[in-house]
């Protein structure tokens, strides 16, 4: 059973296996998680935590739980990275000119001039099980984790309330929990997972089967605009505050949760051609795709396959 809708500015959609009375419960759920993490977490939305937090930089905000999860998630990240991940890019993001919703963005603007975090910034973040202050001239953007974050928890919950075995996607982003069908959760890769469905076979690009744990990719081909004439992507490199060398076109990756592969996978963007020695050493098999279209798999990464049946 496959249900499908539009969030985040992409799509969520889950596939259940074992009990297709449950469609509806699953789908309320998955709508649930998308809601509260938009609410929390967007740099889009005058009302969320993430913009008041950012409004009162250097100041003690109260918080929800879900927005405390969120940042010592994206922290759990920079410090697995050694600041590759880094959640104070929000300021970053909108001097490069990120500042809407990406469909609001117009295809060029005015030139822009980098404005990278200060070196570290993230460590000075203070975090209570009630309450954030980010220091002064900093900004949060949760986007490298925060929607990764929300289909971890969806498919937990899915499972949990249903005792079916699900596969929650959202925009590319997957988590499979619960019982998993023999033949595995068919995925489909493709550069364009925000606009693709990665699910449902016919679609162009080899097809990979997920037994559990997550998957992710990032990519430089999507979520692309100009400034001044020239063209931005949307994963940035803290240390220039521009974005990341295009060295890889994208980065998929398997872990034991959809936020550690998205943590991966973005990171492996900025470390550009160190990527592939460094997600070897973690043992995560990935699959990179670099500029001129030539596949390097790493750590098992299985060879391509056409078919989805």
């Amino acid at each position: 059973m496959r249900g499908r809708f539009e969030a985040l500015g992409t799509y969520g959609e889950l596939l259940l296996d074992g009990r297709p009375d449950a469609l509806g419960t699953a789908m309320r759920i998955l709508r649930t998680e998308l809601a509260a993490i938009d609410l929390a977490c967007s740099r889009f939305r005058a009302d969320s935590e993430l913009m008041a937090v950012n409004a009162a930089a250097g100041a003690t905000v109260p918080v929800s739980a879900l927005f405390v999860e969120a940042v010592r998630t994206a922290l759990t990240a920079a410090e697995q990275t050694g600041g590759d991940v880094d959640p104070t890019l929000g300021g970053a993001m909108v001097a490069a000119g990120y500042d809407a919703d990406y469909a609001a963005l117009p295809a060029d603007g005015p030139a822009t001039s980098a404005a990278p975090p200060p070196p570290g910034a993230w460590r000075e973040i203070e975090v209570s099980n009630d309450a954030i202050r980010i220091p002064p001239g900093t900004a949060l953007d949760l986007g490298a984790t925060a929607k990764a974050l929300a289909v971890d928890r969806a498919a937990a919950a899915i499972a949990a309330e249903t005792g079916a075995g699900v596969l929650v996607n959202v925009g590319g982003d997957l988590a499979a929990a619960g019982p998993v069908p023999p033949a595995g959760w068919p995925v489909r890769l493709t550069d364009d997972t925000a606009r693709e469905d990665v699910t449902t076979p016919g679609h162009a690009g080899p097809v990979v089967r997920m037994h559990g744990g997550g998957l992710a990719t990032s990519s430089t081909a999507v979520r692309r605009w100009r400034r001044g004439g020239t063209a931005f992507h949307h994963v940035l490199d803290p240390r220039t505050g521009l974005p990341a060398e295009p060295v890889w076109r994208t980065v998929t990756v398997t872990a034991a949760s959809c936020v550690d592969a998205n943590t991966a996978s973005t990171a492996a963007i900025v470390r550009g051609r160190r990527a592939p020695d460094w997600l070897a050493a973690l043992g995560l098999p990935s699959r990179l795709v670099d500029e001129s279209g030539a596949v390097h798999r790493v750590a098992g990464w299985p060879a391509d396959r056409e078919d989805a049946a």
